[in-house]
């Protein structure tokens, strides 16, 4: 069931492309890179439209 918008997916990501890109410059040191594994849950959500969060706490934004 999808339950991200298109604007919730425009955000998404933009975000992760960010946190792609702050990482990629070098500004994301050591632990930081981690963030890398939430710009793929973001982009993961972005393609198939559904957000496990969402679908715990009951959030739809595709409306």
């Amino acid at each position: 069931m999808k339950n991200v918008g298109t604007v919730d997916k425009i955000i998404r990501t933009l975000v992760a492309l960010l946190i792609i890109a702050v990482y990629l410059w070098g500004l994301l040191p050591g632990i930081w890179g981690l963030l890398l594994i939430v710009s793929g849950s973001l982009l993961s959500s972005v393609m198939s439209g559904h957000c496990p969060l969402y679908a715990k706490i009951g959030v739809n934004t595709n409306k």
